[in-house]
């Protein structure tokens, strides 16, 4: 019971990333992209950038650090290369990976370019 509801809080939380990146002028590419390296939370564009977001919620303060590891930046940083080779119209856009922190009140925390 716990591990669902853990669940559908991470599920509720990106949705809330999503209406956040939105209202940010951000255009939504993907959800919950899945590709042979990994899945990322959220794919979007705004001008010229793509933008990878991992998306986590916590109901209490955590450093970045501290929820994603090395192993996970590097999938989500070769999924997010992959996503950009298979889609050509994406080839001269360039690649960000943002972080966003969803506390227990639903409000978001967005992390630019955490990945240099």
């Amino acid at each position: 019971m716990v591990k669902k509801r853990t669940y559908q809080f991470g599920i509720l939380a990106e949705k809330v990333a999503i209406f956040f990146l939105r209202l940010k002028g951000y255009q939504i590419l993907k959800w919950r992209y899945q590709s042979r390296f990994g899945e990322i939370d959220i794919l979007a564009k705004k001008s010229d950038v793509i933008v990878a977001v991992e998306v986590k919620a916590r109901s209490s303060e955590v450093l970045i650090e501290e929820v994603l590891h090395p192993k996970q930046i590097e999938r989500i940083q070769k999924a997010a290369q992959f996503f950009i080779a298979q889609n050509p119209q994406f080839h001269s856009h360039d690649l960000r990976f943002d972080f966003i922190k969803i506390n227990k009140f639903f409000l978001p925390k967005h992390y630019r370019n955490f990945i240099s």
